[in-house]
């Protein structure tokens, strides 16, 4: 299917009058993200943002090309939170677009009143990307590994 850019349909809506939504979304509906592709879309968009190649984030996330590319697009979903976290590392993602990936996918974001939580966005703000590194400060603090 063409895809139509994100930053076309943007033009389009910059004049549009609330009444003719009905039409751009007629018109537009197949360009339009799904619930199911939000997260796909969003992790693609900040990766491409960063010049970051899907398969290094697999490699650096510690799984399969296979497995993780089911997990990026939603046709596998997960129920592990631990697995989009170290999608998210290994995409170099801040806290903030950590949040957002978390949520888009159903899980619950980062929380600071929570030990293992404050860590892994003590690790983010820090640029901490390994996954390995973050697992020694976790370890440190006894709490459960990502790996």
């Amino acid at each position: 299917m063409q895809q139509k850019p994100t930053d076309e349909l943007n033009k389009i809506l910059d004049n549009m009058k609330p009444e003719e939504l009905d039409r751009y979304f007629a018109e537009n509906r197949k360009y339009m993200a799904d619930e199911k592709r939000a997260f796909y879309y969003y992790f693609r968009n900040v990766l491409d943002e960063k010049g970051i190649k899907l398969k290094d984030v697999y490699a650096f996330a510690g799984m399969s090309e296979a497995f993780g590319s089911k997990l990026v697009r939603m046709e596998k979903h997960t129920k592990d939170r631990d697995l989009i976290l170290r999608l998210c590392i290994a995409a170099h993602f801040n806290w903030d677009e950590t949040n957002r990936a978390l949520k888009l996918y159903g899980f619950s974001e980062l929380y600071a009143k929570e030990p293992r939580d404050a860590c892994i966005i003590t690790s983010l703000n820090n640029r901490i990307f390994d996954i390995y590194e973050i697992d020694e400060l976790l370890a440190e603090h006894k709490l459960e590994g990502l790996m």
